[in-house]
């Protein structure tokens, strides 16, 4: 976990897995100090680091005005490109039908974090990169991520408000690890503009 920048009340906190995700939005500043002019909190890969990352930032306080993830996602459905507000996400690693017949309880829900048109994110602890998987959560997304779910949770379990946004880096096919190392600069790039112009300062 790493903060670059001040967290406030009065400003959003970017919520980013690595620096390779967000490398377009630091400022160019002498030696090796980083720069932003919005906080930036860099949790580290997977649900868990996400979790836990930004849980923590959270109990220290002081809470941000808004908590925005954003990130690179592989894309389920053919031809997906761009950069999406998502609007629901869900766990596609939880079996929560599962648990319900076993505990008749309700774990882990779909979290409503938009639009409720808007797309669909599936977060799980793995890398998608094979067509037999993609095809299966297809079904119920178009873009698979490891930490939305996470960020998500965290922040709406604290009463903060919460935006996912992902830009495609991939296709989710067996291609996708060398495509988003090849992609990753330019979605960085994209995902930059894009706070640019949606996010007030």
């Amino acid at each position: 976990m790493e903060i670059i920048g001040t967290v406030t009340a009065n400003q959003p906190l970017l919520v980013m897995a690595v620096h390779l995700e967000a490398e377009a939005l630091f400022a160019e500043t002498k030696g090796d100090k980083r720069e932003s002019d919005l906080p930036v909190l860099l949790t580290g890969m997977g649900k868990v680091n996400a979790a836990l990352s930004v849980a923590t930032v959270l109990a220290r306080g002081p809470h941000p005005s808004e908590i925005i993830n954003l990130g690179t996602a592989g894309g389920l459905h053919p031809g997906l490109t761009g950069t999406h507000t998502i609007g629901t996400v869900l766990q596609h690693d939880l079996d929560s039908d599962a648990l319900f017949r076993i505990t008749g309880l309700v774990t882990g829900p779909p979290l409503l974090v938009g639009d409720p048109d808007g797309p669909t994110l599936a977060t799980g602890d793995s890398f998608i990169a094979d067509e037999v998987t993609r095809d299966r959560l297809a079904v119920h997304a178009s873009l698979v991520d490891m930490e939305g779910y996470a960020v998500a949770a965290a922040a709406q379990a604290a009463g903060v408000p919460v935006r996912l946004v992902k830009h495609v880096s991939d296709d989710a096919s067996e291609q996708a690890g060398m495509t988003w190392q090849q992609s990753v600069a330019e979605c960085a790039r994209s995902l930059a503009a894009w706070v640019a112009e949606n996010v007030p300062r």
